[in-house]
């Protein structure tokens, strides 16, 4: 229900207003739309609103509900979208937290009518981020044709290419003639993008793919097999999202055909879905390096729930820091014969731990895209190994002349040096091999990027320092 709408006299002006203000702080057109609307539902201005609504794309829209504190606001302005396909394309664009949040208090007869005219992968998205029970009760309630699809859809792993396909594409038999195919074509509203002609035989195989471009290039006679590419680029139903996303990116697809084991079409997924993917993986790896998880993005989990799973990578750090102070205590007697040493424990090991990261988070992301492959191991260390020199021996000419003249000790300074430039090569050789070893393993290797990096070079930073100072303490004290 919408809620009731205050009348003032300058309302017409509030719009203008707010727009105005913001402009002049140097917001961003994006943050000025959501903060517009923040204000004029605080103000319970739904006239406003409702005209901004009604100027923006679906997109947009969703964007803003996906950025509203309250369940409330979001309710507030889903209802006041106007029209019911427009409701559903909004509905499409929104995370899992806001659909349920939005739909909590309509019942499953509504939201099965919202989702009448969206394309069967739309529909699975939305309903697979619903309650079991509700989803179920939604779909018996829809066409039996398309509940049927989009369960087909529902029985696909997740982040799998059969989860995120569409069945709305468009195929001909390989005898179909290139003047019925421009016919067929042409009638074909059904399809979601037809940016390729994909070719089937009798059996529903896929043999082979034609553009556009080149049915329209031939004679009107023209048997579709004659002129078909059938070195067709295809991905199984089964094939993680991410290699979905690889295999699109490395070859320029703007789509690319799902099939059965047995090459049976079913359906194709296009480049809008790629870029979702590419975005949720980006995402997740960063959440996993950082010792995050995806559901715990912003409010979007409890924060008992949250604690309980940031816990495992907090024991991972209080481990490492304890290890790290047996260390200190082992060299105890080393640290109290040359005090000044205490000066540069934070600097190695923070030194270590951030050369580390950097270089793991660079083999993570090209395991990632696929510009590194395990074949690469050798030229990629070696060249990580040179990079780690060249930034060791700066760093190591400035310790070095930093220990000297803060203590006034130039074999404390020549120590500090040498500890930073071992601890750097030791570092990148370890965050060079572990992703690649967990690669291999069939782990996944942004997992290596997260506090077990930076506390294992913590540990051996500090180690190597305190060796090196002990062994050459004679010349310290």
């Amino acid at each position: 229900m919408q809620p009731t709408e205050r009348t003032r006299p300058l309302d017409k002006d509030i719009l203008k207003e707010v727009s105005r203000e913001l402009a002049e702080k140097g917001q961003a057109k994006s943050d000025i739309v959501l903060l517009s609307f923040q204000r004029l539902l605080r103000r319970g201005a739904i006239t406003n609103l409702a005209k901004m609504l009604g100027r923006m794309h679906p997109a947009d829209i969703a964007r803003v509900i996906n950025h509203l504190s309250s369940p409330k606001e979001k309710r507030t302005v889903f209802e006041l979208v106007r029209g019911e396909a427009q409701r559903g394309q909004v509905l499409s664009e929104l995370d899992g937290d806001s659909i349920n949040q939005v739909l909590s208090d309509l019942p499953p007869s509504d939201v099965a009518w919202l989702l009448k005219d969206l394309g069967p992968d739309d529909v699975a998205y939305i309903l697979g981020v619903l309650p079991e029970e509700r989803a179920k009760e939604i779909l018996a309630l829809m066409k039996t044709e398309d509940s049927t699809e989009i369960a087909d859809l529902l029985k696909y792993p997740k982040d799998s290419a059969g989860a995120i396909m569409t069945t709305e594409f468009f195929s001909l038999p390989e005898d179909t003639t290139a003047q019925e195919a421009i016919r067929r074509l042409q009638h074909a509203t059904d399809a979601e993008m037809v940016f390729y002609i994909y070719v089937t035989d009798k059996e529903n195989h896929l043999v082979g793919v034609l553009s556009l471009r080149q049915l329209l290039t031939v004679p009107p006679a023209t048997p579709l097999k004659n002129i078909m590419t059938r070195d067709v680029i295809s991905v199984t139903v089964d094939t993680d999202q991410e290699e979905v996303a690889r295999q699109v990116a490395s070859y320029n697809l703007l789509a690319i055909p799902v099939v059965e084991k047995d090459n049976t079409l079913v359906g194709i997924i296009t480049v809008d879905d790629v870029v979702d993917v590419i975005r949720e993986e980006a995402t997740e790896d960063m959440l996993k390096m950082a010792g995050a998880i995806e559901e715990e993005t912003q409010s979007k989990s409890s924060s008992l729930a949250a604690a309980r799973l940031r816990l495992p990578w907090l024991f991972t750090n209080l481990i490492g820091s304890l290890v790290s102070g047996a260390i200190l205590w082992f060299f105890r007697f080393t640290i109290q014969e040359v005090v000044a040493i205490v000066s540069f424990i934070p600097v190695i090991a923070a030194m270590g731990g951030n050369v580390g990261l950097q270089s793991s988070t660079l083999i993570i992301r090209g395991l990632a895209t696929g510009s590194i492959e395990l074949t690469d191991v050798g030229k990629v260390f070696f060249r990580e190994i040179r990079i780690t020199l060249l930034m060791g021996l700066a760093c190591c000419i400035i310790l070095t002349l930093v220990g000297w003249l803060w203590h006034g000790h130039a074999v404390l300074g020549m120590v500090i040096g040498a500890s930073m430039m071992i601890a750097f090569v030791v570092s990148t050789s370890m965050a060079t091999f572990m992703p690649i070893l967990l690669k291999r393993m069939g782990i996944d290797p942004a997992i290596a990027a997260g506090p077990f990096v930076t506390t294992a070079n913590d540990i051996t930073g500090i180690t190597i320092y305190l060796t090196l100072a002990t062994v050459f303490l004679e010349y310290l004290r």
